[in-house]
Formats: structure tokens, C-alpha cells, sequence
């Protein structure tokens, strides 16, 4: 047999069967095999990490990268670039906060040729789905986008509106038609207000849980009529739980994702003025939290991902009331949830369930989420017992505004290999469009 491109051993390889000692041999892009730690394997690369752990590379299924029309708040390059120094080897790009918006096949060519030779790590898309462009949704789900987003309150954002009760329905229905997937930003634009005043108080009382609440209700409603597959996008309430759960139970088609930010953070930690910490929906109670961890550990919450919405320090003004609403955490996301999730009890094969397996099921990206022969070989050295302070100024997204600034949190990233490659500052990644 001729030998393998890389061997990569630890005594800490967390697979889909559980953490293990094991050597992964790498042929090509993909994983050969994996076998004993201490096997004697021919490679022209042996790397032998001993006790430091060997995972999966990340799938992030909700990252905002703004190019092009924003590429002063993001960008494929330096979104790509915080990714991989994450442990996140793919990534699903949001069809909003770019100019034009993914809503049309033309629009995501010009996404494409504003991505081409910038991509650090593997990158796929999803479409949007907004008032007018319902012809648009199958032709582009033809060109390879992995499902499609919508609102159900505005966005922010005036070239992506949400969609009324009849559009919505009428989205889908045609969806389901082709058998493809709606992920849902859910919250009632009937249960939310303006804010009466400049801090966090108001704010959080300005979007309530019942809001949240409200909208999967209704989404759950539309999904179990018309048949479409509906994934409720940064679940921040712990209202939504039941909901979600009765559904599961009856065998509705939805699941429900949240992001690290809703895991590690609490609304009465949040400084008067510091909106780093702002995010639709926001970031709630402790006790919120604790349910939400629950809801996770029970499966009633399948994904973890970052929402990486990231903007210029400018219009992150000290008013949570006008401030811009997005949080920038797509290379902390790994090292917050495993901060939380191991002084809670949780394991490194639970977060890369949350972090990498279900994302990359969920946006129907074969060869992803796994240490599995016949996968990629999407690798990450981690070291679950480093502390990291953490520096904004530091992070290679392109704009030093963070939550976690001056956060000392679990867990280092090391190495990360993209199909058996180091990423090493030459952009290799390639676009994910359609099944392989």
C-alpha cells in the first residue's frame, strides 16, 4: 500500500463513537483510515499530539460575512481567516448585510466572484427568501445555495424585508416542492417595541421572549401544513423549548439551533453602554441560560453556532437603543462553548456534536462534522486546558469589537488542517454548491 500524505495521532480523537486514542491516516483530501494510537504507519507526515486533542474541524452554519457592498464590516478574507483560527473549517454565509443580497442567482455570482481565491476555508451559501423573489428560490437551490433564510420582523437591514403571513406560506410551499430547507430568524413583529431609553433593560424588554415564542409557534404551524423542513435560527428564548419539543414529539419537520453567545453570557453581566454585547434576539437572564443548556443537553436544540454579525466600532454606539445589533465570535466560538460546557460536565465529543456533526447535517454537507473514513480531512489540534485571555485587537476578524474582550476562556486552537492541508495563510478553501 503506498504510504499515507499525513498521520495525525492523539490519545484524545473524538469521533463519532466517542473520544479515543487513534492515528488518522490522510490520503489525498480525505481521511483513509483510522487506526490504533500506536500503529506503525508509513506517512510523509506523522504528527503526534499526545494528549492534546484531535477534533473534527468546526461547521458554522450562520456566519454574516458582508461581502461584497460591506466588506468594511467583513469579508471573505478575514472571515475566513477568524474561522480557521476557531477550529471552523466550513462555513454557511448569510445572504443578508451583502449588497446585493443572495435573493437571485445573479446576485449570488456576483457573491461567488467577490469570494473567488479569498476563502481560507470551505464555504458554502444560503439563499434568501423575501418579499417578490418567490421565482427565485428553486433556480437558485438548482445553483447549490443549501437552503434559504427569511424574517418574520425586519432585519435591519432595508434590502432584505421579512415576509408577510401569505408569503411566508406561499415560500414554503414552493420550498417544499423541491424538497429544500427554510431557516427562520422567528420573533413576532407584533410583540415587539421600540426601546424607552438608551440601556440594556430597555432593550431586552423591547424584544420579550413571548416574542420569540410566538413566532415558532406560528412557524411550527406553517411547517407542519405545508410539509417544508423550517430550522428556527439563534433560539435565545427557553419559552420556544415546549414548543419545539412538542413538535419533535409529533413529528413536525423543524429543529432549532442557539449560539454561543446565548450559552455564555447573561443579561446581568451586561455593562450599562457596551453594546458589543447587542444581538436580536438578546441576550437574556442566567436562569434563561441554565434552560437553555438544558434544552441542548436533551436534543430539544441541536446546532451551536456563532451568528457571527459583525460591524464597524462606529455604529456599536453606547445606546443600545441605535446601536447595531450583531455579535462578532466566529473564531471564539469554539473556546466560549467549551468553557461553559465543561464546567457544566459536558464533553468535547457533546460540543462537537453541537459545533460540527449536526451543523454540517443540517446545511447537507457530505464529508463534513466527522473523524470518519471517507470524510475530509478537516482537522484541529485543541488544547481543552489552555486559558486564553482574550484581546479584541488580536482576532483576525476585521473589526476589534467583541463581548468577550478581556475574557479569559478554555481551550486554544493549535493547528487546523482544510483536506489534509494546513491553513497556513494560503487561501485553499473551495465553495460547497449543490450535493457532491
Amino acid at each position: 500500500m503506498t504510504p499515507f500524505d499525513l498521520v495525525v495521532r492523539s490519545r484524545r480523537t473524538v469521533t463519532p463513537e466517542g473520544e479515543r486514542a487513534a492515528a488518522v491516516a490522510v490520503r489525498g483530501e480525505r481521511i483513509a483510515a483510522l487506526h490504533d494510537y500506536t500503529a506503525p504507519l508509513e506517512a510523509a507526515e506523522d504528527v503526534d499530539l499526545r494528549d492534546l486533542a484531535l477534533l473534527p474541524g468546526l461547521v458554522d452554519s450562520h456566519v454574516h460575512v458582508n461581502e461584497p457592498g460591506r466588506t468594511h464590516w467583513e469579508g471573505f478574507d478575514s472571515a475566513t481567516r477568524a474561522a480557521a483560527a476557531g477550529g471552523v473549517t466550513t462555513i454557511v454565509d448569510m445572504p443578508l448585510n451583502s449588497l446585493p443580497p443572495t435573493v437571485s442567482t445573479e446576485a449570488l455570482e456576483v457573491k461567488l466572484r467577490a469570494a473567488e481565491g479569498q476563502c481560507h476555508v470551505d464555504t458554502a451559501f444560503w439563499g434568501g427568501a423575501v418579499p417578490g423573489n418567490l421565482k427565485d428560490l428553486r433556480p437558485l437551490h438548482e445553483r447549490g445555495v443549501r437552503g434559504f433564510k427569511c424574517f418574520l420582523s425586519p432585519s435591519g437591514v432595508d434590502e432584505f424585508p421579512p415576509l408577510g403571513a401569505g408569503e411566508l406560506r406561499a415560500a414554503l410551499t414552493e420550498v417544499a416542492g423541491f424538497g429544500g430547507l427554510m431557516v427562520v430568524h422567528a420573533e413576532d413583529p407584533a410583540l415587539l417595541g421600540e426601546p424607552d431609553g438608551p440601556g440594556y433593560r430597555a432593550f431586552l424588554d423591547s424584544r420579550p421572549g413571548a416574542a420569540e415564542r410566538s413566532a415558532v409557534e406560528r412557524v411550527v404551524r406553517l411547517a407542519a401544513e405545508t410539509g417544508c423542513r423550517v430550522h428556527v435560527l439563534h433560539v435565545s428564548s427557553a419559552e420556544c423549548l415546549d414548543v419545539l419539543e412538542a413538535a419533535r414529539a409529533e413529528g413536525v419537520p423543524v429543529s432549532a439551533e442557539t449560539c454561543p453567545h446565548y450559552l455564555t453570557l447573561a443579561a446581568e453581566q451586561v455593562p450599562e453602554g457596551e453594546t458589543a454585547y447587542k444581538c436580536c434576539p438578546p441576550i437574556r437572564s442566567g436562569h434563561n441560560r441554565d434552560l437553555l443548556w438544558d434544552g441542548l443537553a436533551r436534543g430539544v436544540l441541536s446546532c451551536v453556532v456563532s451568528d457571527h454579525s459583525p460591524s464597524t466600532a462606529d455604529l456599536k454606539v453606547p445606546d443600545f437603543a441605535a446601536a447595531w445589533g450583531g455579535i462578532a465570535s466566529l473564531q471564539l466560538g469554539l473556546a466560549a462553548v467549551w468553557t461553559e460546557a465543561a464546567r457544566r460536565g459536558h464533553t468535547l465529543s457533546d460540543v462537537i456534536r453541537w459545533m460540527s456533526a449536526a451543523p454540517a447535517e443540517l446545511a447537507a454537507l457530505p464529508g463534513k462534522g466527522a473523524i470518519a473514513a471517507g470524510h475530509d480531512a478537516d482537522l484541529v489540534a485543541f488544547d481543552p486546558e489552555a486559558d486564553t485571555l482574550i484581546d479584541a485587537a488580536r482576532l483576525h476578524h476585521k473589526n476589534p469589537v467583541t463581548p468577550y474582550h478581556g475574557r479569559t476562556l478554555k481551550g486554544a486552537v493549535l493547528t487546523t488542517w482544510l483536506r489534509g492541508r494546513p491553513v497556513d495563510g494560503a487561501p485553499h478553501g473551495r465553495f460547497l454548491l449543490g450535493a457532491r
